[in-house]
């Protein structure tokens, strides 16, 4: 053993490794010991005020989210604690408002009509602390860091020398629901099924149709939507959380600043996917995670993007693009930004790719400016559209909400290809405390590339904070980067 070591430490690698000056490891957001420590208090928070509030608002009594190991449903990170990676076997979240006789008219959204002979004048919220009214069962889950009160089998399995309680398994789950419904005697039992949105779709085929066994015809009857209940669950972000985002695009910012340098860029050798490769291989040495392929475009004076080929060769004169997401702690980033490989001799961008920007730039003033909570994704981008065709600018408008996925739960304001709205997932209404990416394009004819179309995409985060007000996440590209 002891020669074997020291071959090891003989090796040119191992020997590089010993005389490299020691470096801290890179944690841009501590250890994961301490990430998971924050995460659980934004989970905590999420359930103890969030969860009530949307439960009142979209008329919820009852909620039951059933999931097995591997076909979580999309609320469940949204659920559970850092440490939980997958439903287990199967696990059922029931959410049960034990003051709901006093909310009886909360806003019923998908849900249908409100309960024959509710009074009106109840349409307030309940004064009871909502921590004391909601219940959050876990049949055949954890209690998730104490959140939820863990429902186990009666039996104990004597070969485990620990002595625990079996878990919950195959129909014995189904009816100890069926038990736990009919003892709160809910009027309406939400479940997630949607044909708009598919963080709101969540329940399987064979997860119905084993609860509705399992629970029974009559309370089978009383099964209906959840609406926008699991969506604006997943949406709605803390104000705790806001520091972790900006940071985080901010790294984003520092890797794409690099990226698009002499650092990595050699113009005339570098190709396009040694960038995007470089770009990956970051990100993963900083302990991030990505949620997509960054990419790398180029745009030539004089060549089009079928000539260029699918990995050119950075030349300079080039205008680049780039897409690309970090993921850290369960949150996501989007941002695309521009960049120019000066020619010999030149120390900018020629001012007519400089203005073209710009044209992207004023863009995103007037998405921001009608970004606001209430109106639907489609009033947005209708009345954003109106505006850039008064101005004179040619692009598109696709933004997108983001946060626990990068393409996020709530309204679409534009598809790149759906111009004069979405029907159905650009029809809900934009929250306060909701994040976005905005995603456009404006294309401008260029005087010094002989009035050759160049199109600058740009994407940048942004928070719509508790109260309302729009602000750029971290800032917002104002002038192409030079790689230089």
């Amino acid at each position: 053993m002891r020669r074997s070591l020291v071959v090891l430490a003989l090796t040119p690698l191992a020997a590089a490794a010993l005389a490299a000056p020691a470096r801290a490891q890179e944690r841009p957001f501590g250890t994961l010991r301490e990430q998971a420590a924050v995460q659980q208090q934004w989970l905590a928070r999420r359930l103890e005020t969030v969860l009530p509030e949307l439960m009142r608002k979209h008329g919820v009594t009852t909620w039951v989210v059933p999931m097995r190991e591997y076909n979580e449903d999309p609320v469940f990170s949204s659920l559970v604690a850092p440490t939980t990676f997958a439903a287990r076997r199967r696990t059922i979240y029931v959410f049960h408002d034990r003051c709901a006789g006093e909310t009886a008219g909360a806003r019923p959204s998908a849900l249908g009509a409100r309960p024959a002979g509710a009074d009106p004048a109840d349409a307030r919220p309940s004064a009871r602390d909502p921590l004391s009214c909601i219940e959050r069962l876990a049949l055949g889950g954890t209690s998730q860091g104490g959140l939820y009160e863990a429902v186990r089998a009666t039996k104990t399995v004597e070969a485990d020398v620990r002595g625990r309680q079996a878990e919950l398994w195959g129909d014995e789950q189904w009816q100890v629901l069926r038990k736990v419904l009919e003892e709160r005697d809910p009027p309406r039992i939400a479940i997630d099924v949607s044909s708009d949105f598919a963080f709101g779709d969540g329940l399987s085929a064979g997860e119905l149709e084993g609860m509705k066994r399992g629970i029974g015809e009559r309370l089978a009857a009383r099964l209906v939507p959840a609406g926008l209940l699991p969506v604006e669950l997943i949406a709605r972000r803390l104000p705790e959380e806001e520091a972790t985002f900006a940071e985080m695009n901010r790294l984003a910012w520092e890797i794409i600043r690099t990226a698009f340098s002499r650092a990595v860029i050699t113009p005339g050798t570098t190709r396009t996917d040694d960038v995007v490769w470089w770009m990956r291989q970051r990100v993963n040495d900083l302990g991030l995670g990505s949620w997509f392929q960054p990419s790398i475009d180029v745009q030539r004076r004089g060549v089009s993007a079928s000539e260029l080929g699918e990995n050119p060769v950075i030349l300079p004169g080039d205008v680049l693009h780039c897409d690309f997401g970090l993921v850290a702690m369960r949150l996501t980033t989007d941002t695309q930004h521009m960049a120019y490989v000066p020619r010999e001799g030149e120390s900018s961008a020629p001012a007519g790719l400089e203005r073209a920007f710009a044209a992207g730039n004023r863009l995103q003033d007037i998405v921001v400016e009608e970004l606001r909570p209430g109106r639907t994704g489609n009033e947005i981008l209708a009345a954003a559209r109106a505006r850039m065709a008064r101005e004179g600018i040619d692009g598109t408008i696709y933004s997108h909400p983001i946060g626990m996925h990068g393409h996020g739960a709530g309204p679409l304001v534009g598809l790149w290809d759906y111009q004069d709205g979405v029907p159905g997932r650009g029809d809900a209404p934009v929250l306060a405390g909701m994040w976005y990416s905005i995603e456009l394009q404006a294309t401008s004819p260029v005087a010094e590339w002989d009035g050759q179309r160049v199109r600058m995409a740009l994407e940048e985060d942004v928070i719509v904070d508790a109260t309302g007000r729009v602000r750029w996440a971290h800032a917002r590209q104002t002038s192409l980067h030079l790689v230089r």
